[in-house]
């Protein structure tokens, strides 16, 4: 009896889902506490939800914010429950979230297509006192209005079923393709035990590969002599890629990275193929003529404008992208390369990075000691503090986290008092943790979900990232991508907290278009080149040495290196995507992979191997928030730049003009949220609207694009 006892789950009193907290107690929920945590929850917000569609009226107290309470109480406790499964993976959290999501899509869907909602907003927009509303409440009955139609409000009975049916498949789908693509990165494992297969890895990855043969129970595995376990996690694929000088390993490690997820029963293509189904079919539903159009009609762009700059931004990065392959080819010839005729996609990150090292004399690896985690940090902070006022500082222990290395830190303004708090979660861990680095919210500021008599609740973000863990007794050393990772993840987290509106639904990050997103966190990369900035954090972990000016130099001088290659790959990728959701007819002549040929035919010097597969891992489309959106990284990267050369109008020297132009993005970008329309929150702070000259000088592509 008590042997079968102990597999029930808990009794729902003590489901920590459903206690009320502060702070999510990330530490105590488990796979067993999801089905009925978010069962109960439904349940009760179904009761909710019934109320106020009995009640409605067309008032703020009594639609708005009963509304906002529902939206929010699921969105936090599903927050949780799918972090947890971005950064603590296992069978039995997947299987649970798996059982339950078509109940909370079933929700969602409910909530989406209420018709006494809809309609007390569509009263509210009619009535006399709409012109008396406050930007970021027309805002909100706006966007409620568009998301409604766009959810299937309008569509009759049975047209709802079939959108039911396609939303709650897209939903599987999704959550089958990120499985997959995490299982088979995964999967992948390259036992080495001759030292000279892995000649030219730097120490950081030696070491790396050799913990991650002890985890597999080669105990006596050292950096030094091995075993040495490669996978196809960014960390190690990426030190392979530009290190190995061994060709066979490299061209090994690319292919098995270009063809993640494209095989056997971790097969993406077919998944691939049903979401672009049933993704046209829902924009069919709606009216619309492809799903880039659905995509678009919450974002600052259309199709055609997202087309235009992309093309715009290709004219003025094809030549240079042509010169750099040209570079690479003479210099690999000049070291005697035998490839350097027929240079392939595992030779052009190699060889580029020796070309860099002797172009700029900088070697990414040896830049490591220079950039601890613990001094970046302190630096990002000193910055935040130089820009926009506030102070930083650790809170560990206020706050449940999910795994030890996780640092929890409060954000105060310039009197003391707490205005946010944030979790960050640095290292990678690639047996439960998925790849890329993200931010997300955990809470949103509210003055309608204030606690304990303030008057609004705090907002509380987190900070994900998969840099290099520390080793033995150092610190996670980082690569100078890693800074400008952690420094642009930051940025994300800056407008979520640093928000002034209280209004939830369109606080922080929420409400803003997906294509102005991107705007703070590109903005705050361009410190990472800021002499000030860099020589603050740029310190040896054991020395405390400054970065040698004439590296900083260097520095400085290879930001533009490569840049019309690098602005290509996002093209292809952006481009791929919009053909995808514009023009591609599932299950015609033309498969998904063609697709891609004939794109890159426009967007790669080289054109893709035939066997690429690179589709079968693209989460942001499939399984993130950017399907028809990928462009928004270069429509946003426009506002970033164009943002940054404000403050180089004003003077990067200049402290006291620095603040001041501080001051005014904070009150206008980061202050704002989705409470007013993003292009009228740039003008408001820039005084003119967007130019993408600042982007193309930063890129060093400006007089290309004359000539183009």
């Amino acid at each position: 009896m008590a042997a079968a006892a102990a597999v029930d789950p808990p009794p729902i009193g003590v489901n920590p889902l459903l206690q009320d907290f502060e702070f999510p107690p990330f530490d105590v929920v488990e796979a067993k506490h999801v089905c009925p945590g978010i069962r109960a929850i439904l349940k009760k917000l179904e009761e909710d939800l019934v109320e106020l569609e009995r009640r409605v009226e067309p008032s703020w107290p009594n639609l708005v914010e009963p509304l906002e309470k529902i939206v929010d109480r699921l969105s936090l406790v599903w927050g949780i429950v799918n972090h947890l499964k971005n950064v603590k993976d296992s069978p039995e959290l997947r299987s649970a979230i798996e059982e339950v999501q078509p109940e909370k899509v079933k929700f969602q869907l409910r909530l989406g297509q209420s018709k006494p909602i809809y309609d007390a907003f569509k009263t509210i927009q009619e009535s006399p006192d709409w012109q008396s509303l406050n930007d970021a409440r027309k805002r909100i009955v706006e966007a409620q209005i568009k998301e409604a139609i766009l959810n299937g409000v309008s569509l009759e009975d049975d047209k709802k079923d079939q959108f039911n049916k396609i939303e709650q498949e897209l939903k599987r789908l999704s959550q089958k393709f990120e499985e997959n693509v995490l299982d088979a990165t995964k999967k992948f494992e390259k036992l080495i035990t001759d030292k000279k297969e892995i000649e030219g890895l730097p120490a950081t990855a030696l070491g790396l590969a050799a913990q991650k043969a002890v985890s597999k129970g080669y105990e006596n595995a050292t950096a030094e002599n091995g075993p040495w376990i490669i996978t196809l996690d960014a960390p190690s694929f990426m030190s392979v890629m530009q290190h190995a000088r061994n060709r066979s390993l490299r061209e090994e490690v690319y292919r098995a990275y270009v063809a993640r997820a494209s095989s056997g029963d971790l097969d993406n293509t077919v998944i691939i193929e049903q979401i672009l189904k049933l993704r046209l079919e829902k924009a069919k539903l709606l009216n619309y003529n492809n799903y880039a159009e659905v995509s678009m009609a919450t974002k600052m762009a259309t199709v055609e404008k997202a087309e235009e700059l992309l093309e715009k931004l290709r004219t003025a990065s094809w030549n240079a992208a042509v010169q750099d392959m040209d570079d690479i080819k003479n210099f690999s010839k000049n070291q005697g390369a035998v490839e350097a005729d027929n240079l392939n996609h595992w030779d052009i990150n190699f060889w580029s990075e020796r070309l860099r090292e002797s172009k700029f004399d900088i070697n990414e690896e040896e830049l490591r000691p220079f950039f601890s985690l613990p001094k970046v940090m302190h630096g990002l902070f000193n910055l935040a503090n130089k820009l926009f006022g506030i102070d930083i500082e650790p809170a560990d222990g206020l706050a449940p986290v999910w795994n030890n290395d996780v640092r929890f830190y409060r954000v105060k303004d310039s009197s003391g008092s707490p205005i946010a708090y944030f979790y960050f979660d640095p290292y990678a861990r690639p047996s439960e943790k998925r790849g890329g680095a993200w931010m997300d919210e955990v809470v949103g500021r509210s003055s309608v979900l204030a606690r304990d008599g303030a008057s609004a609740r705090l907002p509380v973000a987190h900070m994900v990232c998969n840099q290099t863990p520390p080793v033995g007794k150092k610190p996670s050393l980082m690569t100078f991508r890693e800074v400008e990772t952690v420094f642009h993840e930051f940025g994300h987290a800056l407008q979520h907290m640093l928000t002034k509106q209280d209004e939830g639904l369109v606080s922080g990050i929420r409400g803003i278009e997906w294509d102005a997103v991107e705007l703070p966190s590109q903005f705050m990369e361009n410190w990472c080149y800021h002499r000030d900035t860099l020589m603050s954090i740029a310190k040896h972990y054991e020395t405390g040495e400054s970065l040698p000016e004439e590296v900083y130099l260097k520095l400085l001088a290879a930001r533009t290196f490569r840049a019309g290659s690098l602005s290509l790959r996002q093209i292809r990728f952006a481009s791929l995507d919009l053909e995808l959701h514009t023009k591609y007819v599932p299950g015609g002549t033309e498969s998904i992979y063609d697709v891609d040929q004939r794109v890159s035919e426009r967007t790669q010097v080289i054109p893709p191997l035939a066997e690429d597969r690179f589709l079968c891992g693209f989460t942001h489309i499939f399984a993130g928030g950017y399907a028809a959106g990928y462009y928004s990284y270069k429509w946003a990267e426009v506002l970033s730049a164009d943002a940054f050369s404000s403050f180089e109008d004003a003077g990067l020297e200049d402290s006291k003009a620095v603040k001041e132009t501080g001051n005014k993005f904070r009150e206008t970008i980061l202050a704002l949220g989705g409470g007013k329309a993003p292009l009228e929150v740039f003008v408001e702070f820039r005084g003119r609207e967007p130019s993408p000259e600042a982007l193309l000088r930063h890129n060093g592509l400006s007089p290309v694009l004359a000539s183009a």
